[in-house]
């Protein structure tokens, strides 16, 4: 581990959760352009049973899994608390999401879902969190002002 500390204990395979983004951009920009609740639903569903850790009830986690099995992709581990908290900004944008739309409000789901799509796309592309860089920015704030 680093001498800059390890953020968590735990650590999970950054591939698979560039595939499941994948899968996340997939389904929102369905979303959008259907406007059908039940992609909205899935996606709900599917961040709560991650965030819960129960892998099996997570369509999105079993194809990436499935996905990386395939294609022989060599794990690559990444500290677990960043990529936590992006999880539960997403799983917040994702219910939010799920409310908008489950209630017609197609133009205030339709922004959610851009930067649901727009974070899950850069995920994907670049490798690049949006949610783990806020949590960074959290941590060095709250370790400044805990001085």
């Amino acid at each position: 581990m680093a001498k800059t500390c390890p953020i968590s204990t735990r650590r999970i395979n950054s591939k698979i959760v560039r595939l499941i983004s994948a899968q996340v951009v997939i389904f929102v920009a369905v979303l959008a352009i259907t406007k059908i609740p039940i992609f909205a639903f899935i996606l709900c569903i599917d961040f709560v049973a991650r965030f819960f850790r129960i892998q099996k009830l997570s369509p999105f986690f079993t194809f990436g899994h499935f996905l990386s099995k395939i294609f022989s992709l060599n794990p690559s581990f990444v500290d677990e608390a960043p990529k936590r908290f992006a999880l539960v900004m997403g799983l917040v944008m994702s219910f939010i999401l799920l409310v908008t739309y489950g209630f017609g409000f197609y133009d205030i789901g339709v922004s959610i879902a851009f930067i649901i799509f727009v974070c899950a796309l850069l995920e994907t592309l670049f490798d690049y969190c949006v949610g783990c860089k806020i949590y960074y920015i959290i941590k060095k704030f709250t370790r400044v002002k805990n001085r």
